[in-house]
């Protein structure tokens, strides 16, 4: 967690910078509003196109996961059906 803490910083630091150069920069109000508002696009689709990739790592990794587990329990499941026919045929010799 303290690895994503830091980049979500590192981008939240450059994006206020970003805004604050534009604030500053000797541009008409309309030009500068402009710049706001195409950076803040910008960032929001980086953003998204970020947090996409996330999510379709952590969905395919979570499928995987899934089916390995069915796969153990089916195994865990075989072991105990012939565990469950042997002592039956154990107990029915005795």
């Amino acid at each position: 967690m303290k690895t994503s803490n830091t980049i979500l910083g590192i981008v939240g630091a450059a994006a206020a910078g970003a805004l604050l150069g534009v604030l500053f920069a000797p541009d008409k109000g309309s030009n500068t509003r402009k710049k706001i508002k195409d950076k803040s696009r910008d960032y929001g689709d980086n953003l998204k196109h970020k947090f996409d990739g996330v999510v379709h790592t952590i969905t395919s990794n979570g499928k995987e996961i899934i089916q390995e587990g069915k796969a153990k329990f089916n195994e865990a499941k075989e072991d105990f059906n012939a565990l469950k026919d042997e002592a039956k045929s154990v107990k029915t010799n005795y």
